[in-house]
């Protein structure tokens, strides 16, 4: 029988006793998968032109002061600080987490590697303590997380009271001072590459080993699996708890490396580093697109949305905001990003 024939003796019998037919792949830019990466990248397209007009805002509003190069180079500071946690926040909301523990994890970090025991022995062991602290953390987290099944929420501000408390009891609620002869951590913060201190090339180094993570192995498929359906991720043989516990590593590892950012910044340990700074991580990661509810998400937008938020909080000081205001504003924003998030998760599939 020829093909024609086939067909016709197919489309002859009832439809519960047709054969199922194979869907055909994807066409590259047709429906498909191809189609839904459209919308990231529409928001990264939107996320850029942000910059520019707030650039442009800047330029307008503070024209002496926003475009000298000591202000370029203090927001591409701040912007690695919070960027660095922003990649480790990233890896825990795609796979269905939140960390509210943070700027607390980070400050307990910065303070744990400057105290007068850790300096004796260089600033090699303190950069080893503040990165073992903050997985450490982040491990506990996860474990609480995974194991004790907490609900994420829970457990990070468990984590996050916790963590500032015995900060504050290790510092006794002073700032702790990098002493002179560890000067090669203050070096990464003076020592300029390219025009831009070492920890911009740190911030960037992070992000790029983080994007290669996330997208080029199996934890990062596996993250996205975790954050979209865990029990259909249990059934493909992931093992989701141990899964999550290395996500919450992840993050607190981010936040040690924060710490030794913040700690050549300011050459100091303190208690209240990193206050609010959950906050800011939580949300750039939002204004990036990645979903609350986790299982989407890219670290690009993640990355610009850090270069975004640092943008706005560098015009509001500029324009002499007060810090409720610029709180304000940032509860806003976030609210914003959510609702634009659900508009378009309602929004029908073309």
């Amino acid at each position: 029988m020829t093909d024609a024939s086939v067909t016709r003796a197919e489309r002859a019998r009832p439809s519960w006793l047709r054969a199922p037919r194979t869907p055909r792949p994807p066409r590259p830019g047709g429906k498909g998968a191809g189609a839904r990466r459209g919308p990231g990248e529409i928001r990264h397209v939107g996320l850029v032109a942000a910059l520019v007009l707030l650039a442009a805002v800047g330029l307008v509003t503070e024209p002496d002061n926003f475009a000298t190069s000591g202000n370029v180079v203090g927001i591409l500071a701040l912007a690695a600080t919070i960027g660095v946690i922003t990649v480790g926040a990233t890896f825990v909301i795609i796979g269905g987490g939140i960390d509210l523990s943070v700027g607390a994890v980070m400050a307990l970090a910065s303070v744990w590697a400057t105290t007068v025991a850790t300096q004796s022995y260089g600033p090699v062991v303190m950069v080893v303590c503040a990165l073992l602290v903050g997985a450490g953390a982040g491990a506990v987290n996860g474990l609480l997380i995974a194991y004790g099944r907490l609900v994420p929420f829970i457990a990070t501000l468990a984590m996050l009271v916790a963590a500032r408390g015995l900060a504050q009891r290790m510092s006794d609620r002073r700032t702790q001072l990098v002493k002179p002869e560890n000067d090669a951590i203050e070096a990464l913060s003076t020592t300029k590459a390219l025009g831009l201190p070492l920890v911009v090339f740190v911030f960037a180094a992070v992000a790029v080993a983080g994007w290669l993570l996330l997208n080029r192995t199996t934890f990062g498929r596996r993250t996205f699996a975790v954050g979209g359906n865990p029990e259909a991720a249990r059934l493909a043989g992931i093992d989701v708890r141990r899964h999550t516990v290395l996500l919450y590593a992840l993050s607190g590892l981010c936040c040690g490396i924060a710490a030794v950012i913040i700690m050549a910044r300011t050459t100091t340990g303190s208690s209240t580093h990193g206050d609010l700074y959950e906050l800011d991580a939580i949300a750039a990661v939002i204004i990036g697109g990645t979903l609350l509810t986790g299982g989407r998400g890219t670290l690009a937008g993640s990355i610009l949305g850090v270069l975004v938020f640092t943008l706005i909080t560098n015009l509001f000081i500029l324009n002499g905001l007060e810090t409720s205001d610029q709180l304000i504003a940032k509860g806003a924003i976030i609210v914003v990003a959510v609702l634009l998030q659900r508009r378009g998760l309602r929004a029908p599939t073309p």
